[in-house]
């Protein structure tokens, strides 16, 4: 894979030897990177140094399972939920839309979404920031109702991405929308980042780590043109 595109400006994406852009839709992992009120803090620590006495460097790392872009495993909404490592990792792969929905009440009301995917539809993206947060906790976002849940279950949809925090509002205290996302099997990504791209139909790369016993895992999320 060739990077194309001036690196003064990595939201351009790369190319792919077939001519097709391919966009990050991850968040930069970094120090101060805001994470959930009371969640573990990013933190990257060098503990061997390349020098003339070795030959290396290697850090340690510090962080969420929810940290940035993630996966949720149904380990944690469900105590009989499988980790992260086990789950299927076809939602994950494969064509996707992109859905923006930025204005609006709190809960994101299923005639706001299902009236316009696309027939067949498997992998639905839903933009909620018009600009993401970088530097700040969101005191305020936007999430699938349970309504909206159920009807993209009913749908056949195998996985939800969206760019808040969470599928549920930060004071939910039974996690609804998840709850539905477990009961139809579907996997879902939150953290996205879906600036500068138009909305329309991808392929999404973005398979969680392998993290055996683990509630979740950070995500590289790409977005490929078909």
């Amino acid at each position: 894979m060739t990077r194309r595109p001036s690196p003064s400006h990595p939201e351009a994406g790369w190319l792919d030897e077939a001519g097709r852009r391919i966009r990050d839709i991850s968040q930069p992992l970094r120090d101060r990177l805001p994470v959930w009120p009371g969640d573990t803090p990013f933190d990257l620590e060098r503990t061997w140094v390349l020098s003339d006495g070795c030959p290396v460097n290697v850090s340690r790392l510090t962080l969420s399972t929810h940290s940035g872009a993630h996966a949720d495993a149904p380990l944690h909404f469900d105590a009989a939920g499988a980790a992260i490592a086990d789950v299927d990792l076809v939602p994950y792969l494969g064509p996707a839309q992109l859905l923006s929905v930025t204005s609006g009440a709190d809960r994101i009301a299923t005639d706001e979404v299902t009236p316009y995917l696309k027939p067949g539809v498997r992998r639905v993206l839903l933009r909620t920031f018009q600009t993401f947060p970088h530097d700040e906790w969101p005191t305020r976002f936007r999430t699938p109702s349970p309504a909206l849940m159920d009807a993209l279950g009913a749908a056949g949809v195998r996985l939800i991405g969206i760019d808040g925090p969470s599928l549920d509002p930060e004071d939910a205290k039974d996690l609804v929308s998840h709850q539905v996302l477990g009961q139809w099997g579907m996997a879902v990504l939150e953290g996205l980042v879906f600036d500068g791209i138009t909305d329309g139909l991808y392929e999404l790369i973005a398979p969680p780590l392998r993290i055996t016993g683990a509630d979740a895992s950070p995500v590289r999320a790409l977005l490929r043109d078909l």
